[in-house]
């Protein structure tokens, strides 16, 4: 009975309070594809979803036992919004979802002493309405193009670390 309490009082209060969940993804990591020893050394491994805008952030972390090799991390989510067009006369039509991608990368990371310092990646900002209302195409150019309200979503989200030379991702993180 109590357990239950706690989870419904916990409930309440995230959505009183609005948080920052840790993202339902999978986590795969690959020792083959980077070099031998690699390890973390601090922070964690994880992307989180920001349930108020919709961002991705995936954390800071170090990686030691790299040696020289130098890496790279990507972030990708993907957004889709519904958008409607309206004729003239009032008549409303659904034009199919549209989807947006936001892509962001730290560029080459270069290890200090055999350590890997891969800094915080965040998907912000998320696309507008605009941005979903310019990939839209209605039916006649003399039809406005309309959001439709609440319907931005996160469609899935990637995050990657690539040793550079070595095949396939140490560390991916879906969502």
């Amino acid at each position: 009975m109590y357990k239950r309490l706690f989870t419904i009082i916990a409930a309440l209060a995230m959505l009183l309070f609005g948080f920052t969940s840790p993202a339902l993804a999978a986590t795969t990591i690959d020792p083959a594809a980077a070099p031998t020893g690699t390890h973390l050394q601090t922070g964690t491994i994880e992307c989180t979803v920001d349930e108020t805008d919709l961002s991705v952030t995936c954390s800071e972390y170090e990686l030691a036992g790299v040696g020289n090799a130098n890496a790279q991390a990507t972030l990708t989510a993907t957004y889709t919004a519904t958008v409607q067009c309206r004729n003239h006369g009032g008549k409303i039509v659904e034009v199919k979802s549209q989807v947006e991608s936001v892509p962001s990368t730290t560029g080459k990371l270069e290890p200090k002493n055999g350590r890997l310092t891969v800094p915080e990646l965040t998907s912000a900002p998320v696309p507008s309405d605009e941005d979903f209302e310019a990939l839209a195409t209605c039916p006649n150019g003399n039809w406005t193009k309309e959001m439709l309200e609440g319907s931005v979503t996160l469609s899935s989200f990637t995050y990657t670390l690539h040793f550079i030379d070595y095949t396939g991702n140490y560390i991916t993180i879906t969502g």
